[in-house]
């Protein structure tokens, strides 16, 4: 089998978690600054077999239109060019951010720790795919 990857997109810093090639277990992988974001996938993907990746897509509670909806559908076609034998799915990512914060808060790291954007948005990413292995 292949690994799934999720990512979790932002203007400045991608979350991003993996499977294991069983796709059983969930972890967070790294979280690279989003302009180096195509060029790190390409070498992860030239080194590991994945056949999915999963996108946080961002809408707002009513289900409108977040800022960053718009950005992630454009990398899902980037994506989608780049790697042809991937499959691009999308997962609802509301509260993701939240609940990696609560999740860091519940292992007992320290508030500086806490702190650091680029490990929220590593759970967050975890959070992502765990939702969607869960579909």
């Amino acid at each position: 089998m292949a690994r799934i990857l999720a990512l979790d997109y932002g203007a400045k810093r991608t979350g991003i978690a993996v499977t294991d090639e069983l796709q059983i277990i969930a972890s967070g992988l790294c979280t690279v600054e989003t302009p180096k974001l195509l060029d790190y996938l390409k070498d992860y993907c030239s080194k590991n077999k994945v056949e999915s990746i999963v996108l946080g897509y961002p809408t707002r509670m009513d289900g409108s239109e977040t800022h960053n909806t718009k950005p992630v559908e454009e990398l899902a076609e980037k994506l989608k060019s780049i790697f042809p034998a991937c499959i691009i799915h999308f997962e609802d990512e509301r509260f993701t951010s939240k609940m990696a914060k609560e999740s860091m808060l519940q292992m007992g790291m320290k508030k500086k720790d806490r702190q650091k954007k680029e490990l929220v948005d590593e759970i967050s990413a975890v959070l992502i795919l765990q939702a969607f292995m869960g579909n």
